[in-house]
């Protein structure tokens, strides 16, 4: 019998339109028979460009403006709002292509609240430049970086304002609220846009090209199933969508779905405890759990035996918890894209290194510690009845300073637990799945569906782990009787 063909993977970034057009894409798929999976929240443009042209993901929803600036680094006006084929022209060096234009524009945008643009006059984003006082922007990361954000609109207007330090797009309009930044950037499909007394200005030097939303994917992937998908999509559904996922609280597979069946029958926002036992809960854990318990494994073969070569070496003992301790102070997610550029691909095995790189310090700290702690007597006792030094590390320091080392990994193990959270911007999975989903729509609910579980796990971890202490605890003593009886 022959294997079947692999599942499509459809990745998608880590916002509310990207989550949901995700969705679509792989329910439709899933409709016409065709196996696929969503890889959802897998990053920002780079990182999903990445894993498309290594064969990570297949495909992923794009605009035309973010391919033509940031992916083919093209920003001419005109190339900005070039047509489809054009842009297919330029991609295939690349081996991707663009298809299924979906229907809407999606661009960016500056935002005001409404009532400091009135009262300030400003209409317009040349109307910023000219007029605005010292209002505090509150900018998306991603739009502080890219090539089409804000340091080329900031040249393009002679904007004086400093952006300050990035914000995730899912706080911006809560931030804006309660008038702790001034001037957000938006997506001009954002269900907020609706529901928020908020201005949106006027490009009008037309700086933002066209963002008009299609489907990035691999050159050899047929679009065909998928066309049907094709301008379904006007910029009101779309913001009508959005609304549905991130301010009616209803999953991303269930708008997904009604939209696919036509059937927009408000469903109400589920309660914590239904987010919490989703069917999903299971597969989440077991990922948290591989990342936890093989990164915890690699970390013991690693830093046990560096405790060792630190105590029986003095002069390595600062070298090697320096080191450590310098991994240790890296940022995760600074860490985890390092980790992607060396390892070449995204998923499990660079979030597995940066969990390996957290843990390597209280294990070695700790076994140094406990090493160090035994009496000098008893080895060189042990010595003298004719062990070697192997045999005196194997069956005198190492079993005397068991406690000691437990200790560290405990601590390295329960740390992980909560760090793992952060494979999820990565598309390792996890619970931290359900975190980052709803930092992207600003769910309180949702985060909590997901630290919650976490929680409970560094909880469970902590115990077993204590329990594991007391029994080492207790047999150690009762071993030395034995031995002296």
């Amino acid at each position: 019998m022959a294997n079947a063909a692999p599942a499509l993977q459809v990745g998608s970034k880590r916002f509310t339109e990207s989550y949901l057009l995700g969705e679509i894409v792989t329910q439709t798929l899933a409709g016409q028979g065709i196996a696929a999976e969503h890889r959802q929240g897998l990053g920002n443009t780079a990182i999903l460009a990445a894993a498309l042209q290594q064969g990570q993901i297949d495909l992923y929803p794009e605009y035309t403006g973010t391919i033509v600036r940031e992916l083919l680094k093209r920003e001419s006006a005109a190339d900005a709002q070039a047509p489809l084929d054009s842009i297919n022209a330029w991609l295939q060096p690349l081996g991707l292509k663009a298809a299924v234009p979906l229907g809407f524009n999606n661009s960016y945008a500056l935002a005001l609240r409404e009532a400091d643009a009135a009262r300030l006059g400003i209409a317009t984003i040349s109307d910023l430049a000219a007029k605005a006082p010292l209002l505090k922007p509150g900018l998306s990361h991603e739009f502080l970086a890219r090539a089409d954000g804000w340091p080329a609109l900031q040249r393009a207007y002679g904007l004086k304002l400093q952006p300050g330090s990035g914000l995730d797009h899912g706080l911006a309009y809560q931030a804006l609220a309660k008038g702790q930044v001034d001037l957000i950037d938006v997506y001009t499909t954002d269900a907020q846009l609706a529901r928020q007394p908020v201005r949106v200005l006027h490009d009008d030097r037309g700086f933002f090209p066209r963002y008009d939303a299609v489907l990035l994917m691999r050159a050899t992937i047929d679009p065909g199933p998928l066309l049907g998908l094709s301008g379904r999509l006007p910029e009101a559904e779309m913001t009508r969508l959005n609304a549905a996922a991130e301010l009616d609280g209803r999953a991303f597979a269930d708008v997904a779905k009604s939209f696919l069946q036509s059937a927009h029958d408000g469903s109400t926002r589920q309660g914590l405890l239904a987010r919490l036992l989703a069917p999903d809960l299971p597969k989440l854990l077991a990922q948290h759990l591989a990342l936890v318990l093989a990164s915890l494994a690699l970390a013991v073969v690693v830093a046990v035996p560096l405790g060792v070569a630190a105590h029986r070496l003095p002069r390595l003992a600062g070298p090697v918890m320096a080191t450590a301790g310098l991994l240790q102070t890296l940022p995760s997610l600074a860490l985890l894209a390092f980790l992607i550029a060396v390892v070449g691909r995204i998923g499990f095995a660079p979030a597995l290194l940066a969990l390996f790189v957290y843990a390597l310090l209280p294990i070695v700290r700790n076994t140094h510690a406990g090493l160090q702690a035994v009496s000098r007597g008893l080895t060189e006792s042990a010595m003298a009845l004719g062990l070697t030094r192997g045999q005196t590390l194997r069956a005198v320091e190492l079993p005397l300073a068991l406690p000691t080392l437990m200790a560290g990994v405990k601590t390295a193990a329960v740390t992980n637990v909560g760090t793992a959270t952060v494979a999820a911007f990565v598309g390792a999975g996890g619970l931290g799945e359900r975190i980052v989903a709803g930092l992207a729509v600003n769910d309180s609910t949702l985060m909590l569906a997901g630290a919650l579980p976490a929680a409970a796990l560094a909880i469970a971890v902590q115990l077993l782990f204590d329990a594991l202490e007391r029994r080492v605890a207790h047999n150690g003593p009762k071993q030395t009787r034995d031995r002296g009886a």
